[in-house]
């Protein structure tokens, strides 16, 4: 079964530290956790009251806080990990990469993206049935991730092209949408594995 903490570190190492870009549409952002999408993590008020304690260095000061570290963390586990039953998939890989793309682009989404893949990787059914395409991570998508990874001899690479194909689409999409966002390009190309 998958590792949280592993998976965590994958993530933590791609979202830095704090930063308040206009253009970002996740708005005010520490370690990941974008404040429009999370305004009731408990973490915003104590970066709201190191930012007014150290008006000259606070993102030095807020960016090595250990408590920051520890409340951001928790809070991808229970909002990230815990919706994509992480602990419960067999495969690391596979639970990286849903984590991970749950950080970035909402768990749904992810989970949307792990269902199409599972789906297009069923030879039209004939190795397993398709599941429903609902963005809800549920008994029947796990037990066809097990399907999958039987029939690949638990090696996961061609699930994991997909969701990397399809990760990256949705970053092609948003950016020709609003070339604005092609200021984020290369960090969100960090997330998407060429494997």
């Amino acid at each position: 079964m998958a590792d949280f903490d592993i998976a965590y570190g994958e993530t933590e190492l791609r979202e830095g530290g704090y930063v308040n870009d206009p253009v970002d549409r996740g708005g005010e952002t520490h370690r990941g956790v974008a404040r429009k999408f999370n305004p009731d993590w408990e973490g915003w008020a104590l970066v709201d009251r190191l930012k007014r304690e150290n008006p000259q260095d606070f993102k030095a000061v807020i960016n090595e806080n250990v408590e920051l570290s520890l409340l951001a963390k928790e809070l991808f586990r229970v909002r990230y990990w815990l919706p994509v039953r992480g602990d419960e998939i067999p495969d690391q890989h596979i639970a990286n990469k849903v984590f991970d793309t749950g950080v970035n682009q909402g768990v749904a989404r992810s989970v949307r993206y792990l269902q199409v893949g599972l789906n297009r990787l069923n030879r039209n059914e004939k190795d397993y049935a398709d599941i429903e395409v609902d963005g809800k991570f549920g008994d029947r998508t796990l037990a066809t991730i097990g399907a999958f990874l039987k029939l690949e001899k638990g090696r996961p690479d061609y699930l994991l092209k997909l969701l990397n194909l399809m990760q990256a689409a949705h970053y092609l999409d948003v950016m020709n949408r609003d070339s604005t966002q092609e200021r984020f390009a290369r960090g969100w190309l960090n997330r998407v594995d060429l494997c």
